[in-house]
């Protein structure tokens, strides 16, 4: 896939000067986008979005920088985002849905909805001269999926207007890296394939489900796998740091080389969405009430807390993170320095782009940081842009 651009983009000094956009002064969160500007300032950012709430408001909404460094346009509080990663909460949420409607259950066999996953074969042993292939012991259940313990990879898209029926099919043709269960290893291609089966046990095709069952009930009304034209225009660009040290374009490839409103590309669920700080915030907040939106339960307590308990046991997922059902649960705050002003016990997710989006129960807070940055290397979940952010939200909270 190639992107071509007619320049290199250089940070406007005018960037620094531009007034953040800001939440009511008595906001006790006021400051949050003084702790950003500084990487808007540098050239670290184009810009960023900053969201707290509690259960039941926002508390603090603000954006600081510009969303195309082309146009100068500044960033803006509604802006809409490529969140990545944060699909996955969402997609395990479809599936959630289908578990309390009992359509489906979590230690389901894949294979009962995609008859492709039958009698899937298992790398043995492999060297640079051979590979041998075992039948694996057991097949892969859903809850493995949703906890990256299938063994299943990453699988590269050759077309990108395969539907989903289509890319299950190719990913169940790769043999397992290892037996379901036995290990952790992240697999994106597994949220895609929970998409295909929430079209099969639902009976309609997945981002209709997710729009009928969980984006309007919710109000999360500009969250989409296919930005409008309109909503376009309000798309946070994005761009990496290149070798000279200052930003330029860069394409997001889940579009596959397309355009990002192209509707003929397949709605995925591991890293399709698009959303607003806003929207994610809403699905916290359901996540907070207990799967509760005002008169309405959408999913069942006991539900909510299947999804949201560590699942992974004692193998290795991220420091101080084991796995739920497709959240990331923070059991031991200090084993990343973004995390060490959360409790134990806060769940959420991250975004390749940096993008990050957590609920704290304990606090009963709902954090959504967004920018969209490429190689935030190593780690984007524990970037120096979210850090600062963290502890300007920690600062703000413990002022009297």
């Amino acid at each position: 896939m190639q992107f071509r651009h007619p320049r290199r983009l250089f940070i406007p000094l005018f960037l620094a000067l531009v007034p953040a956009v800001v939440a009511p002064a008595q906001d006790r969160f006021a400051g949050l986008p003084d702790a950003l500007r500084p990487f808007v300032t540098r050239g670290e950012i184009s810009g960023a979005v900053m969201l707290v709430a509690n259960p039941d408001r926002v508390l603090h909404r603000s954006a600081v920088g510009s969303s195309d460094l082309a146009t100068g346009r500044p960033m803006q509080p509604d802006d809409l985002f490529w969140i990545a990663s944060m699909s996955k909460p969402v997609t395990a949420a479809g599936i959630a849905l289908l578990v309390d409607d009992g359509r489906l259950a979590f230690d389901d066999p894949v294979e009962k909805y995609l008859p492709e996953f039958r009698k899937q074969w298992l790398v043995a042993e492999q060297t640079p001269e051979r590979r041998v292939l075992v039948k694996a012991a057991r097949p892969v259940t859903v809850r493995d999926l949703l906890t990256h313990t299938s063994g299943l990879g990453e699988y590269p898209v050759t077309d990108p207007h395969w539907t989903l029926a289509e890319m299950a099919k190719i990913i169940a043709r790769e043999p397992l890296r290892f037996a379901p269960g036995s290990r952790w290893a992240y697999s994106t291609a597994g949220f895609d394939v929970l998409g295909r089966v929430i079209e099969v046990a639902s009976g309609e095709p997945f981002a209709a489900f997710m729009q009928r069952r969980l984006f309007d009930p919710l109000g999360m009304k500009a969250t989409t796998f296919w930005p409008t034209p309109a909503q376009e225009k309000r798309l946070a660009r994005s761009y990496l740091m290149n070798p000279a040290g200052r930003l330029e374009p860069t394409p997001i490839y889940y579009l596959y080389g397309g355009a990002v409103t192209d509707r003929a590309r397949p709605p995925l669920g591991g890293a399709g969405l698009f959303s607003t700080a806003e929207d994610v915030a809403k699905f916290y907040q359901m996540m907070l009430h207990q799967g509760r939106v005002h008169d309405r339960q959408i999913l069942r307590p006991a539900t909510v807390a299947e999804l949201i308990r560590p699942q992974t046991g004692t193998l290795v997922a991220r420091p101080g993170m084991p796995w739920g059902l497709g959240f990331c649960v923070i059991t031991d705050p200090t084993k990343m320095a973004a995390n060490t002003t959360l409790s134990p016990g806060t769940f959420g997710h991250g975004g390749a782009y940096g993008t990050n989006s957590w609920a704290d129960p304990t606090r009963g807070l709902v954090y959504v940081f967004m920018i969209s940055r490429d190689k935030l290397s190593p780690n984007p979940d524990n970037s120096a842009m979210r850090r600062a952010y963290q502890d300007a939200v920690a600062a703000a909270l413990a002022q009297p």
